[in-house]
């Protein structure tokens, strides 16, 4: 899978995980250089508590694009059935994702 965003590619793993129909990618395969660190945080009830990231290339931003959970819910990892721990997802009206 490739997550492309402003004609570059932001991420891109044949490992990703499928989570609610959106595609989590390992953070070894994300460009971290087009990411920077928000303060925005959400909360999901089975997940835990979401950080987010801000797409930046050059004079573009795409704010909170793309989040992540660093400390996903106990038992949340094992109904994913894999610990996805840091993994990112983006936006998908934001951010093409696609083989």
């Amino acid at each position: 899978m490739k997550a492309t965003w402003n004609n570059t590619v932001v991420a891109e793993s044949d490992d990703t995980i499928v989570i609610e129909g959106n595609h989590y990618f390992p953070p070894e395969s994300v460009n971290k250089s087009l990411l920077i660190d928000s303060d925005q945080t959400t909360e999901c009830f089975w997940k835990g508590t979401a950080h987010y990231y801000t797409l930046q290339q050059d004079d573009r931003k795409e704010p909170n694009a793309a989040w992540y959970y660093p400390e996903p819910k106990e038992g949340a990892t094992e109904r994913v059935k894999k610990d996805f721990s840091n993994y990112v997802a983006f936006y998908p009206n934001l951010v093409s994702v696609a083989q």
